[in-house]
């Protein structure tokens, strides 16, 4: 049988095939969903209308020049062979010869038996999904193709809820997806990943599946017609679209780095951080850590103590080939252990000016050894200028311009942060950790006043992310000069000139406070608006008498805040108080609304900005806790009362990771650059690579300034690759020029470089929207 290719013309028509089985009953929505598509064929633009036929008859599939004439072929059935082999020969060469398809609902039973028209549909409903008509809450993630464009993000309607034998995506390109927290899914649930709406190029044509209009009043639905009227010009030839996006197989990850040669870190260091330049090439930055070539140094009776070398390496990828540019001897090399022996301090960050090609200038986070101070073990953090060199790719070590420093604690390891990145203004955004120990406060608040080292606390985090009057636990935000000073901006959480409480204890620097560890952050200069991300203590539940579990945090931040660390964690839950003489002992908790600084080791401000809450949290249990309060607001903290307010990430081992939020540029040729379909997600991932997030998501602008959950997410685990030969460690991870995604994997160790240490770049391979523009029913002018 030979279809004519493609099928049908600028007289568009469309078919509704609403046959039966032979024992089978006609579905009961035939009526209502002939009726809708006839008005939707007549709706919208004269340009966009089309004509429409229904039949029962399946002979029309063995009549080559009959089935020729349509565009598109909807099938509104019920289950079973509604088709002969021969039939379904039919429609398969139709497929074949570029003919679009569009299933509704029970269309998904039909020809149980046939693989080809399983893959046609995409998946096979479960025997045991409810059969009762919910309500529920469909999540349109999709905020492009003509079927979900115009659709609410969260739109709630009530259907006969489908569940899946087979999870489809990554097979399919998901449109959207039912929230089963807003239904009874039954026994045979899908989980947080439960596609409602696909559609995919299948065997030369078009296929779009909707496991909605399972009822006749759906069809009177102005949303959901809207949604059938979308599948249909996309699959009648009417207009493109994108069905690629996100179906695994279409995108490509590539290790652009080689393993080092012994003894040398000629390909990358201990991997710490990335940027892209405009012309392609990639900055990224070892932190310290000593290969195993390299001494590691632990007494500090030695000079050497910690000394390691923070190295910059330029990949270039019109050569492919990479350039060690420079290394600054740093302090960061003491090995893993015990905390009062390891270090996270090193070079840290790495940034570009705005005018690189320009100038040159690479702006580097940094703990020089030169400063450390053996005797009090307090060390200098600074952020300063250097000069590259564009024709060699070296780094000029002499033209370094100090434009920031103050001190922290050696003595004790964590928390250094070092993400840095640019708004559309000229300003700086600088990422920094509290400086404090994880020990001593039983993983829950770093709040203990009374660890110290010669007079330095180091396990007080009220020392440093709680206090308005140091810069450490912070994002700080400069505007950077041309003569390596800095000014401030406007809008930052303080001036530097508050008179309260005396004065002299506010840092004009300081544009968010109240942060533990963050590592990576990332500014959309669309909106200038700030994403960012840190890693929690160590707390493995949550305690009645000391607050929250271990909850690793991503925020949005649209306005100077404070973050709460560490007083208040996720969606403004609070800690214990503890203080001296007995810190072992519980006082009251902490008031979100109104923290206040009561530790020995502050020099700043008592009374602090009220806390605002956070987009994302999760814990060893689960994504968002969330805790019955009482009269006062305290939670709970009971692990069997928790709600998990977002069940597609769960914690475990884990450090956040930060990402970017993607913009699409048209003006980019690159073909192998991300789709449009994810312009305006943000990109969150962990260190880690089982249960952690590895997601994008989308937020509503209206409320993620406000700590607002993320209202859809869709997993890039199978896309950005896990596993120990994929990029198991994700250390940090942004967009090129080229649209392509570049990515760091850690390696396997710690404190240190292996041969899994590498630098990556993912691209998309899928090609563009379909059907091409040559082959448009209609021409567009």
């Amino acid at each position: 049988m030979s279809v004519k290719s493609p099928p049908g013309g600028a007289n568009v028509r469309v078919l509704i095939f609403y046959g039966s089985a032979a024992a089978g009953d006609e579905s009961p929505v035939v009526n209502a969903g002939i009726e809708a598509i006839e008005k939707i064929g007549l709706s919208g633009p004269a340009a966009q209308h089309f004509k429409v036929e229904a039949t029962d008859d399946a002979s029309v599939f063995t009549n080559e020049t009959k089935l020729g004439r349509f565009n598109a072929i909807v099938f509104l059935t019920g289950g079973g062979d509604v088709l002969d082999p021969e039939q379904e020969a039919g429609l398969e060469a139709y497929m074949e010869a570029g003919g679009g398809f569009v299933g509704i609902h029970d269309a998904a039973r039909a020809e149980p038996y046939s693989d080809w028209f399983t893959g046609l549909i995409g998946a096979r409903p479960a025997s045991t999904s409810p059969t009762n008509v919910q309500r529920a809450t469909v999540e349109v993630g999709d905020r492009q193709h003509p079927a979900t464009k115009d659709l609410p993000v969260q739109w709630k309607r009530p259907d006969q809820w489908l569940n899946w034998v087979k999870n489809p995506s990554g097979e399919v390109h998901t449109v959207a997806r039912v929230r089963e927290s807003t239904y009874q899914p039954g026994a045979s649930k899908n989980g947080w990943d439960h596609p409602v709406s696909w559609c995919r190029d299948y065997d030369g044509g078009r296929s779009f599946y909707t496991g909605m209009g399972g009822t006749a009043s759906a069809y009177d639905e102005t949303d959901f017609r809207a949604h059938l009227r979308g599948a249909l010009l996309w699959t009648s030839r009417l207009v493109q679209a994108d069905c690629k996006a996100t179906i695994n197989a279409d995108y490509k990850a590539e290790r652009l780095t080689q393993p080092n040669q012994p003894g040398q870190n000629d390909q990358i260091g201990e991997p710490h951080g990335l940027v892209t330049a405009p012309d392609g090439r990639v900055l990224y930055i070892g932190r310290g850590g000593a290969d195993s070539s390299q001494p590691v140094i632990t007494d500090w009776n030695n000079p050497d103590v910690g000394k390691g070398k923070g190295e910059i390496h330029v990949y270039d990828p019109k050569t492919g080939k990479v350039t060690l540019a420079g290394a600054l001897t740093v302090f960061g090399n003491k090995g893993g252990g015990d905390e009062l022996i390891k270090v996270e301090e090193g070079l840290l960050g790495i940034e570009i000016d705005p005018n690189f090609e320009q100038n040159g200038w690479v702006y580097l986070h940094y703990t020089p050894h030169s400063q450390i101070n053996r005797d009090t073990q307090m060390a200098e953090r600074r952020v300063s200028r250097f000069t590259l060199d564009l024709a060699t790719d070296k780094l000029d070590l002499s033209s370094e311009k100090v434009l920031l420093k103050w001190p922290v604690q050696i003595h004790s390891c964590c928390h250094a942060g070092g993400g840095m990145a640019w708004d559309s203004k000229g300003n700086l955004y600088i990422a920094t950790g509290d400086n404090n120990s994880s020990r001593f406060s039983d993983g829950y608040s770093g709040n203990n006043p009374e660890p110290n080292y010669k007079g330095v606390s180091f396990a007080d985090a009220r020392r440093t992310a709680g206090n308005t009057n140091n810069l450490n636990g912070k994002i700080l935000r400069i505007h950077p000069e041309p003569d390596g000073t800095y000014t401030l901006p406007e809008g930052n959480l303080f001036t530097g000139k508050e008179t309260a409480e005396g004065g002299g204890k506010t840092r004009g620097e300081i544009y968010v406070m109240g942060v533990r560890n963050p590592a990576r952050i990332s500014v959309d200069k669309k909106t200038d608006t700030l994403y960012a991300g840190w890693v929690g203590p160590d707390a493995s539940a949550p305690s009645t008498t000391w607050g929250p579990a271990k909850y690793d945090t991503f925020a949005v931040i649209t306005k100077a805040s404070n973050r709460g660390w560490p007083y208040c964690m996720g969606n403004r839950q609070p800690y214990r108080d503890r203080n001296l003489p007995d810190p072992t002992k519980p006082l009251g908790w902490y008031d979100c609304d109104h923290p206040k600084n009561e530790s020995p080791n502050n020099d700043g401000l008592v009374n602090l900005p009220p806390v605002t809450g956070n987009n994302i949290w999760y814990s060893p249990q689960g994504g968002a806790p969330d805790y019955p309060r009482d009269a006062n607001g305290i939670p709970s903290y009971k692990q069997e009362e928790a709600t998990y307010l977002l069940p597609w990430l769960k914690g475990g081992g884990q450090a956040a990771m930060n990402g970017p939020l993607y913009r699409y540029d048209a003006s980019i040729p690159n073909a192998t650059k991300w789709p449009s379909y994810w312009d305006g997600k943000w990109f969150v991932g962990d260190f880690y690579d089982s249960d952690q997030p590895r997601n994008a998501v989308l937020t509503d602008p209206k409320t993620a300034g406000d700590g607002g959950l993320p209202i859809h997410s869709e997993s890039l685990k199978k896309i950005v690759p896990i596993g120990n030969d994929g990029i198991k460690n994700l250390m940090d991870w942004k967009f090129g020029p080229d649209g392509a995604l570049y990515v760091l994997d850690y390696g396997r160790g710690f404190f240190t470089s292996d041969s899994k240490s590498a630098l990556w770049r993912v691209t998309y391979t899928g090609g563009g929207p379909t059907p091409a523009a040559d082959r448009l029913a209609r021409r567009v002018e």
